[in-house]
């Protein structure tokens, strides 16, 4: 164990000197006001260019560090078998049909842009998932530009996609996506008040806000292309069964993991604002084409600066889009073959075939 904190310390090192020199590199920028004519985009590209570079030499150093120490790789070859390889172009493909479908005919303050990056990190560890988030938003931008499935705001958020495939790595290397039925009374109680109390919160300062003031949760369908349009109401659907779902598996079958992923899923959300707040306000206005822009406008209309604002806007809409992201996620490995999702690295750990209560 000792060991294993020595080469993260000095991977991380590596990673973080790396970004230090290529910040100062790059040199100073302002804050944007125009997010598309600023020529701020370029500045945010050729940002997180420098991040991606830092954290794949952290990852090397790491590597490098574990083979002087072991004479092999094997806890990062460990995570990328054959099905880990088959199932990250997979997530790829579900996270930018969801998130452009949600960007182009959804009107609500969340993305759903990380349910393949997070069944990736659940199933496979923390490095598979971070590589799907930041192959995700790669392809998203640079790939797909252009054409309908394109989006020039992905790029500069992959350090967050990346930080939300990490965090699924290491919440399913602990257990946290583990089923666990019939749990006592008393117990199922506390988790369940946790889990409303986190949901309620999240539903009465991020969703209800949106719906009172006007916002539905489908746009303007009239100018969306078709393909959208269904895979929307596709969405719709499945965030129904997912909440029914939800709702099942905590009183039907007394299964206290929902209270777990609920208060996973919010930690995420978190995290996920810290990082993407100030990307999306000095590099984007605070304007990034989602559902979540008009709650940028409405605290800068209620005196906020654009930091604020946009820190706010987070806090709600982040929790939000990656609780119910989580709670997707949870009730899918709860549906798919034990069988099969045991092949995956790790997840025996993630279903709780092994360390079970």
């Amino acid at each position: 164990m000792a060991g294993t904190w020595v080469r993260i310390g000095i991977g991380v090192l590596a990673g973080i000197v790396v970004a230090v020199i290529g910040l100062l590199a790059l040199g100073t920028f302002a804050a944007s006001t125009d997010p598309v004519t600023s020529g701020n985009t370029q500045v945010a590209n050729s940002i997180m260019l420098v991040l991606a570079i830092a954290i794949l030499v952290a990852v090397v150093v790491y590597a490098v560090v574990e083979y002087a120490q072991t004479g092999r790789i094997r806890s990062i070859t460990s995570q990328f078998d054959t099905r880990t390889i088959v199932l990250i172009p997979i997530a790829i493909a579900i996270n930018i049909i969801l998130g452009q479908t949600v960007s182009a005919a959804l009107k609500v303050p969340v993305y759903l842009d990380s349910i393949g990056t997070i069944l990736v990190g659940a199933l496979a560890g923390p490095i598979p998932g971070a590589l799907t988030g930041l192959l995700s938003n790669t392809i998203w931008t640079f790939i797909l530009g252009g054409t309908p499935l394109g989006s020039p705001y992905a790029w500069p958020f992959a350090i967050v996609a990346a930080e939300i495939g990490l965090l699924a790595g290491i919440f399913g290397r602990l257990g946290f996506f583990r089923s666990r039925p019939n749990t006592p009374t008393p117990k199922l109680l506390a988790g369940a008040a946790v889990a409303l109390v986190i949901l309620a919160a999240l539903g009465y300062w991020g969703v209800l806000p949106a719906f009172t003031k006007g916002v539905t949760f489908f746009g303007d369908l009239t100018t969306v292309n078709s393909f959208f349009v269904v895979v929307a109401w596709l969405i719709a659907i499945g965030l129904v069964g997912a909440g029914i779902g939800l709702v099942a598996l905590l009183l039907v079958r007394r299964d206290l993991g929902v209270a777990f992923i609920v208060v996973c899923g919010a930690i995420c959300g978190v995290v996920s604002a810290l990082i993407s707040a100030p990307i999306s306000a000095y590099f984007f206005g605070g304007v990034t084409g989602s559902g979540t822009d008009f709650l940028v406008a409405a605290f800068q209309q209620a005196g906020s600066t654009l930091s604020s604002a946009v820190l706010q806007q987070g806090l709600i809409s982040d929790p939000i889009d990656k609780t119910i992201t989580y709670i997707v996620v949870f009730t899918l490995l709860q549906v798919l073959s034990r069988r099969f999702t045991a092949r995956f690295p790790q997840g025996e750990q993630a279903v709780g075939l092994i360390g079970s209560d």
